[in-house]
């Protein structure tokens, strides 16, 4: 169940989304929140920085731990745009975050209740999670980027077919 603050924070998490689409990479953002103050925040980098661990929600986690000076994270909630993959539900299970509100689910990825639930497992630490806030706003930065993508990765396979 959302609470009034909740939309501020994702508007927050869909502000570091569109840092991503800098560095051309897939916009997701995230901010993580203890009390009323975003301790971490973070977006993907995979393309920028040449690794498949650039995910937004362990760029966010990893600044949220240095916040806070130490790795457990309890009490506080991440706001992301994009449900979390197998990776990144793995480390909010293991940094102990409280809820997770993601604003689009991930149907060919998430591992929050998409794909697989990871709190369907007998894990020692359950996650809140709530679907659907700024679905559509968040759907639509994705939608967007691959779309463009798409017609970019047409007009180069043109240009070298006419060589």
């Amino acid at each position: 169940m959302c609470n009034s603050n909740d939309l501020i924070y994702m508007k927050a998490a869909l502000e570091a989304a569109r840092e991503s689409l800098a560095s051309d990479d897939v916009p997701v953002g995230c901010v993580i929140v203890k009390g009323d103050r975003i301790i971490g925040r973070g977006f993907n980098t995979r393309e920028r920085d040449g690794s498949a661990l650039g995910h937004a929600e362990i760029n966010a986690i990893a600044e949220a731990c240095r916040t806070l000076g130490g790795w457990r994270l309890s009490g506080c909630t991440m706001y992301v745009t994009l449900e979390p993959c197998t990776m990144c539900a793995g480390a909010i299970v293991a940094a102990k975050l409280d809820r997770v509100v993601a604003g689009a689910k991930d149907p060919k990825a998430g591992a929050l209740g998409s794909v697989l639930s990871l709190n369907s497992y007998p894990l020692n630490h359950k996650i809140q999670t709530d679907f659907g806030l700024c679905s559509t706003e968040c759907s639509s930065l994705l939608t967007e980027f691959f779309s463009r993508r798409r017609e970019e990765n047409k007009r180069k396979s043109k240009s070298c077919s006419n060589k």
